[in-house]
C-alpha cells in the first residue's frame, strides 16, 4: 500500500508553536516525513497506512492548537 498525505491548517503564532506540533508528531509511529510552515500555517505528514488521519489530528490539537482546516490524500476531512 502507498503512503498516506495529510495536510492540516494550524494556526501558528511562533516557532514555539510549530516546535510544540514537531514534538507531538514526531514520536508518533508511522511517521515518514514532516514539513511545517509557519508562514503558510500548515502541518503536512507523510505517514505509512498504520498511523491515521485522526491520530495525527489528536496528537496536534493535544497541544492545544487551533486546526482550521485538514485532508488526507487531498480530500477534505473534518476537524
Amino acid at each position: 500500500m502507498s503512503d498516506h498525505q495529510y495536510k492540516f491548517n494550524v494556526k501558528m503564532g511562533c516557532s514555539g508553536c510549530s516546535n510544540a506540533i514537531k514534538e507531538a508528531l514526531g514520536p508518533l509511529s508511522g511517521l515518514k516525513s514532516l514539513d511545517i510552515s509557519l508562514e503558510q500555517q500548515t502541518v503536512s505528514v507523510v505517514a505509512e497506512t498504520s498511523l491515521s488521519y485522526d491520530a495525527v489530528l489528536a496528537a496536534i490539537k493535544e497541544k492545544g492548537k487551533e486546526v482550521h482546516s485538514g485532508e488526507s490524500d487531498g480530500i477534505p476531512q473534518s476537524i
